[in-house]
């Protein structure tokens, strides 16, 4: 499913952390023929020396955090892999946790006019929450008045904070397959326009 360039298609998971982005990255790439590589967070913070971290991994309201003034050095250098890797003619699903307009319209830039589609993946809270302690057990921070961590509602409320989407799932309610094939089929219907609205931002 390349572009008429022989170029590779660019899908930007967006999300908060547990709502699904690596799940939903791993169904495009068992489900696809074509070749696509699984670039974003985790990956690229295991990539980042210890003294950067979080890097770009780095939660909304921590802007006095030493690591802060960084964090879009470290988005450039990301984004400009990710086009290079399209460029070769393979695609990439970004998992990605974006909530700073300036640096995803940055991002945006980065990638030209390759084939992409910004991704909009969202998840109830409580859905969040059960999935976080599924995977890491019980979290200290919960208590009857604040079932919900702070950091935690914090990211929620962030990572959707007015983009243009292509698309929007929940879930919730899909499957990674499901959502999986509902970005397959997005991408055969054409080009997205969030991106190229980004992108305007920083012309």
């Amino acid at each position: 499913m390349r572009d008429v360039a022989g170029y590779g298609h660019v899908v930007i998971l967006n999300g908060p952390p547990r709502s699904g982005k690596s799940s939903i990255a791993a169904a495009i790439q068992a489900s696809s023929s074509e070749i696509w590589m699984n670039l974003g967070v985790d990956l690229y913070m295991q990539a980042t020396p210890r003294r950067l971290q979080p890097g770009i991994g780095l939660r909304p309201g921590e802007e006095a955090h030493p690591v802060y003034p960084l964090v879009p050095r470290l988005y450039v250098a990301l984004y400009e892999a990710i086009a290079a890797i399209a460029r070769s003619g393979l695609s990439v699903a970004v998992d990605a946790v974006h909530h700073d307009r300036a640096v995803l319209a940055d991002c945006a830039r980065r990638l030209g006019r390759l084939h992409a589609l910004l991704v909009g993946v969202h998840c109830p809270l409580d859905e969040i929450m059960r999935r976080r302690i599924a995977t890491w057990g019980p979290d200290d921070r919960v208590t009857p008045d604040e079932p919900v961590p702070e950091p935690v509602r914090r990211w929620q409320a962030a990572v959707h904070a007015g983009w243009p989407y292509d698309l929007e799932l929940d879930t919730s309610k899909m499957t990674p397959d499901e959502c999986a094939a509902a970005i397959l089929a997005r991408l055969a219907a054409g080009p997205g326009s969030a991106l190229a609205k980004l992108r305007a931002e920083t012309a």
